[in-house]
């Protein structure tokens, strides 16, 4: 699985980046906005729903969970500075989608058994579009978190992000993670539709 995290960039606005990686086959896109109001990533929201209904894409938010509830998106993205995510699941119900954010395996271990659906880890390289001075993971640190999850018998899916590429795809693949997260690899290709759909290639072994 491909999910595809917006990012202002000079040269699409947050709407036709969703646009295009909707257009290449992604089907789940994170609104991340992080210095909007909340009115400015409502008014984007409103633009990305119609596109995610017509192509059966998850949305999610990240960080609002005020803004899932009133707009009914899929779902929401809980960075560590953000709401609990279980107070976050009283809030949403149980059918929404509930993501959070780690670095490490004991970041992921605090949550066995709790309901939570996926989680973000990395980053596996270092990266502009995200502000985190986390270690950089690389293909190890993934097949040790990995490793660990499964000797704790802990499964939650996990999201690697950070930096990654379409050459990363096949070597993260191999380190058990179950999907990967991209923003800037997308934003900066030159044709971002055939690059995502050149990445849901890999992802789908097609």
């Amino acid at each position: 699985m491909l999910q595809f995290i917006t990012h202002e960039s000079d040269r699409y606005s947050i709407v036709e980046e969703a646009q295009m990686a909707i257009e290449g086959g992604c089907r789940w896109i994170q609104l991340r906005m992080k210095d909007a109001t909340d009115e400015e990533v409502r008014n984007v929201a409103l633009e990305i729903i119609p596109m995610c209904r017509e192509s059966d894409t998850f949305l999610i938010i990240d960080d609002r969970v005020n803004l899932v509830n009133d707009l009914k998106v899929s779902g929401v993205h809980l960075g560590k500075d953000d709401m609990d995510p279980l107070e976050a699941r009283e809030l949403l119900g149980p059918h929404a989608i509930i993501g959070i954010t780690a670095n490490t395996a004991d970041d992921l271990l605090k949550y066995k058994g709790k309901d939570i659906d996926y989680a973000g880890v990395g980053p596996f390289r270092f990266t502009t579009t995200k502000k985190n001075l986390a270690p950089q993971l690389g293909l190890d640190g993934y097949r040790d978190i990995v490793s660990q999850l499964k000797a704790s018998d802990m499964t939650l899916p996990i999201v690697a992000i950070g930096g990654i590429t379409i050459d990363d795809v096949d070597p993260l693949l191999q380190t058990g993670v179950n999907g990967i997260a991209m923003s800037g690899a997308i934003i900066n290709a030159d044709d971002p539709v055939l690059y995502t759909a050149d990445v849901m290639k890999r992802l789908l072994k097609i």
